[in-house]
């Protein structure tokens, strides 16, 4: 039986159509694909970032407190806080003296860890909708 199908098969040469609609549904799961592909790389890419700057943030911290500890800024700042009448009399050697000892480096480093942390959480959060469906479509 199976015999004679093949043989009518071959025999009777029929144009055999496709389902309707199978080149938009072809067209719309390489979209999905393609979609897939982008969200994938963008999420590790918020991963590799939130990773490096929430392991950078907490040293660049101890470095900055380091370096203020070191530096002496808080006793040119206690003094300004307890002797003001000399402070407003030499506040331009004052200032001069701050910006001076001022750890400029280190507080950089720090803000733009913090920046680059902030930033990646700040952009998680805005795209989780399409990271949370991309986490569930590969469960």
């Amino acid at each position: 039986m199976m015999e004679d199908e093949y043989k009518n098969f071959f025999d009777d040469p029929q144009e055999i159509e496709p389902p309707v609609g199978l080149f938009e549904k072809i067209i719309f799961a390489i979209e999905r694909e393609e979609q897939l592909k982008k969200t994938r790389k963008l999420f590790f890419s918020f991963l590799f970032l939130l990773v490096i700057s929430l392991i950078v943030t907490p040293y660049s911290w101890m470095i900055l407190i380091n370096q203020v500890k070191s530096s002496g800024i808080i006793y040119f700042l206690s003094t300004a806080i307890t002797d003001l009448k000399t402070i407003f009399a030499f506040w331009q050697d004052f200032l001069l003296a701050i910006v001076e000892i001022l750890p400029l480096v280190e507080i950089m480093f720090f803000l733009i860890s913090l920046g680059i942390c902030l930033f990646t959480l700040r952009l998680f959060l805005y795209k989780k909708g399409l990271l949370i469906k991309y986490l569930f479509h590969r469960i």
